[in-house]
């Protein structure tokens, strides 16, 4: 890529949606009045690095001149000292203009739906299931997200076979969307007596929350049926046909929330999560698209590959996309992820960055 010609667009580009910006009718179309400002700040940004770069180019060719044209020693010292630290500063401007080129995915801004489930392991996987959403949780009161259990299916050993969470708040789906996939954990369970190391795995999903105009369902498409809720609940929750399930006939896909007592509130939720798991769906199938002609390690969205082990004997996360390990575990798992979580995002940006040069 010719990064000069690609930032001069980027310049001619904000300079007309400054004009844009000015006409008073914009506001009136609110879709394309919000697109803008994201498109403005972006480009903005991307300016900003560019003037600094320029700066870096000019300070270089002068100091380069210098060296060759000043009589005086101590001139022609100063001039090599610029231009070293000018030079030194050339490649982690350009690297870091590289990563701010890749245009903000919309969709990093939407909150999500979190679904872990148990996978290989029984109750051990269950406990982990357990664990991974404490983690995220800790990450959410961290970041000063918001989070609300929207359906959770406990086990007798205290663990979960199933949690789905929703996680509202600022740029939730852009820093975790990188989590779904397979995890694994190694160690000793608290179930086993004999002290056996034990590999139990969960899977997670993060599905960006989409509102109706981000999808469109036909009615038509959806049965609808309400029956009394199953398990612990409470007095009432278990006497009347308040849990609600959606088969969405097309995909098959079955949506079923039964955790509130009010049939109202469970149908809101449930197409809530149907909305989510359909949008997830279509954003896939355009991602499988765009991947077909190459591998892309962090977001193919295969929920069948293992991307992560949690070793507690050897005190080690690691990513296995971009085989990186971390230490710690305690910590992490009080959601002190962030080491990870922008590793995960640099490296998926770089791999958008190559795509830019085919």
């Amino acid at each position: 890529m010719d990064l000069i010609k690609k930032l001069d667009e980027c310049e001619a580009r904000l300079k007309e949606l400054q004009e844009i910006i000015m006409d008073p009718e914009l506001v009136k179309d609110q879709k394309k009045y919000k697109d803008t400002m994201r498109e403005n700040g972006y480009l903005t940004d991307v300016c900003t690095l560019y003037d600094e770069y320029k700066k870096v180019l000019s300070g270089i060719k002068d100091a380069t001149e210098m060296i060759t044209a000043e009589d005086d020693i101590e001139m022609k010292e100063m001039a090599r000292e610029e231009l070293k630290t000018l030079e030194e500063k050339q490649p982690k401007l350009e690297e870091e203009i590289k990563l701010k080129l890749i245009p903000p995915d919309p969709l990093d801004e939407k909150n999500i739906i979190l679904e872990i489930r148990s996978a290989a392991g029984g109750d051990e996987a269950s406990l982990f299931v357990r664990d991974l959403w404490e983690m995220y949780c800790h990450l959410a009161e961290r970041k000063g997200w918001k989070t609300e259990t929207m359906e959770a299916q406990e086990t007798e050993v205290g663990g979960f076979n199933k949690i789905v969470t929703s996680i509202s708040g600022n740029f939730v789906y852009g820093t975790i969307r990188w989590e779904s996939g397979v995890h694994r954990v190694q160690r000793v369970p608290a179930t086993e007596s004999q002290g056996r190391l034990q590999t139990s795995t969960a899977t997670v999903a993060v599905l960006p929350e989409a509102e109706e105009t981000d999808i469109q369902i036909n009615p038509g498409d959806v049965r609808v049926d309400v029956m009394r809720a199953g398990g612990p609940g409470g007095q009432c929750v278990n006497t009347t046909d308040s849990a609600v399930r959606l088969t969405h006939i097309p995909t098959g896909i079955v949506v079923i929330q039964q955790d509130q007592k009010s049939q109202i509130k469970n149908k809101e939720k449930a197409w809530s999560v149907l909305r989510a798991r359909l949008f997830d769906l279509e954003q896939s199938k355009k991602d499988a698209e765009r991947s077909a002609q190459r591998k892309n390690m962090v977001g193919n969205g295969d929920r069948s590959e293992k991307i992560r082990t949690y070793n507690y004997p050897q005190d080690r996360i690691t990513d296995h996309r971009i085989n990186l390990s971390v230490h710690n575990l305690p910590s992490f798992m009080m959601g002190n992820m962030d080491e990870m979580l922008d590793a995960l995002n640099v490296y998926a940006k770089e791999e958008k960055f190559s795509e830019l040069d085919k």
